[in-house]
């Protein structure tokens, strides 16, 4: 059972990698340091649906570690 739960976390970890290289984010390194929020973003179409998707995979990924961890 252990061996599932290990298979389903690189499953999720490929999807939440390749969820979060395909969100768009502009200016670089510059809003990091506090430069470069001027204007305010809102979420809409696909971007909405893969910022949504990264919430619910990394909770997926947080469910299946805890899962791994008691079925040892």
């Amino acid at each position: 059972m252990n061996n599932l739960w290990l298979i389903v976390q690189a499953i999720v970890s490929v999807l939440i990698i390749t969820a979060v290289l395909l969100q768009t984010q502009g200016g670089g390194i510059g809003p990091a340091f506090g430069g470069g929020g001027e204007s305010y973003h809102t979420r809409r179409g696909i971007e909405k649906v893969l910022f949504n998707a990264t919430i619910v995979l990394v909770a997926l990924f947080a469910v299946a570690s805890i899962a791994s961890l008691v079925t040892k």
